[in-house]
């Protein structure tokens, strides 16, 4: 079973903690984790993007000039793709880009998120985590007890509002409750800081 060092909220040692191997300890799979990120990239795309087709564009109704004898090329509509203004051919409209994989797959990315953060030692459990009134200086002062300078990623047993406020003002800091916890935010912090019961949580959830 994987060890790692325990903290206390001061960032002072509180010795050590074992970690459950099926999912804090397994080889990272590169290629199930691409797929996770790129599916959770396609599902935050908006989609919206459109254009009008010769049937909703304005104007065309009737023929621009009768069908013989002008020497010009025969036209039924102003508004057809080849004229300026007319509708276009095989634009985009509006769609949804999300996808889902499968349970398996997903579960197998997370874990490997997971063991990938303590393979590269960038996990830190916390004995407790929890603050009395939102106040940044504290998370600031955690960070800096755990000597932590990168983009960290922290994470509560339960949605915790004063500890989200407390780092709503830190650009290189984002707080999410266990059952949140997904690919692409553990890829994008260095550092996870994660509470003791949240560790615990995740290793029964995802084993």
């Amino acid at each position: 079973m994987p060890k790692v060092a325990l903290y206390k909220q001061d960032g002072s040692n509180a010795g050590e903690i074992e970690l459950n191997e099926a999912v804090f300890g397994i080889e990272p799979n590169t290629h199930v984790l691409h797929e996770a990120v790129v599916m959770q990239r396609a599902s935050t795309r908006q989609g919206t993007h459109a254009v009008k087709n010769r049937s909703e564009v304005r104007g065309g109704g009737r023929k621009p000039w009768r069908q013989k004898g002008t020497g010009r090329a025969r036209q039924g509509s102003i508004r057809s793709p080849q004229w300026v203004g007319g509708g276009v051919v095989f634009g985009p409209t509006p769609r949804s880009y999300s996808y889902k994989l499968p349970k398996k797959v997903r579960r197998l990315a997370l874990k490997s998120a997971l063991s990938s953060k303590v393979k590269e030692e960038g996990i830190f459990v916390l004995e407790t985590l929890g603050l009395d009134v939102p106040k940044t200086k504290e998370i600031i002062n955690l960070l800096e007890g755990l000597k932590v300078e990168d983009k960290a990623l922290i994470v509560t047993a339960d949605k915790d509002a004063t500890v989200a406020k407390s780092a709503n003002n830190l650009q290189s800091v984002k707080v999410l409750a266990v059952e949140e916890l997904n690919v692409l935010d553990l890829l994008s912090y260095d550092k996870l800081i994660i509470s003791k019961e949240a560790v615990e949580k995740a290793g029964e959830v995802l084993a």
